[in-house]
């Protein structure tokens, strides 16, 4: 029998302005206890590479190489994630981010988004009440993008006010066409950032 997992309480405060907004949390977030918990997922990599200050950059972990778009050859590090999940989570919420997941709970074999069934939605309308700052909700993915289509309809009808909906490249370290490394998905991600500084 597959078991049924459920999703973590969002992590959010009234400084919120972008909703990140992932399907479920894998086997290895489940068992941290923590969002996007498995070491290889690119997820916190992104954030400090976004938000990071320039003055304390340090080159990441893995040592891949910086922002798209530069001349070849040309290294520009990434600010490293703290190690504490604690520390973590502040940086997160100190650049106006909130974390939570499309679905409540489900039925999953693994932590592959296409083994995800009988899934119960959590109340993003709800969330967006709560928290009137959050702007927009950034999806981690595709499928946490269509799960909402799905319970919420495809525009923004079913909540409580007009937030920019949008559809990123996941964030898993599965390689896909067109997302390959760190660099690929920080370039992707970066649509999130003028939401998060209250530009849009």
């Amino acid at each position: 029998m597959v078991e049924r997992i459920f999703s973590f309480p969002p992590v959010v405060d009234e400084r919120a302005r972008v909703l990140i907004a992932g399907t479920a949390p894998s086997v290895k977030s489940l068992e941290h206890g923590q969002f996007y918990g498995h070491p290889q997922n690119y997820f916190w990599r992104v954030v400090y590479a976004l938000f990071g200050d320039e003055g304390t950059r340090a080159i990441a972990p893995d040592g891949e190489r910086g922002i798209a778009g530069h001349a070849a050859g040309d290294v520009r590090p990434y600010l490293a994630p703290n190690s504490d999940y604690g520390e973590r989570l502040d940086f997160l919420q100190a650049h106006r981010l909130a974390l939570w997941d499309v679905i409540f709970s489900c039925e999953r074999e693994g932590s592959l988004d296409v083994n995800i069934k009988a899934e119960l939605p959590n109340d993003i309308p709800g969330l967006l009440e709560r928290y009137p700052g959050i702007r927009c909700i950034a999806f981690n993915g595709s499928k946490a993008f269509d799960t909402f289509r799905k319970h919420y309809g495809k525009g923004t009808s079913a909540l409580p006010r007009e937030v920019a909906l949008l559809k990123l490249p996941s964030t898993s370290p599965i390689p896909t066409k067109h997302m390959r490394s760190l660099e690929d998905r920080v370039a992707a991600w970066r649509a999130i950032v003028p939401y998060a500084a209250g530009e849009v």
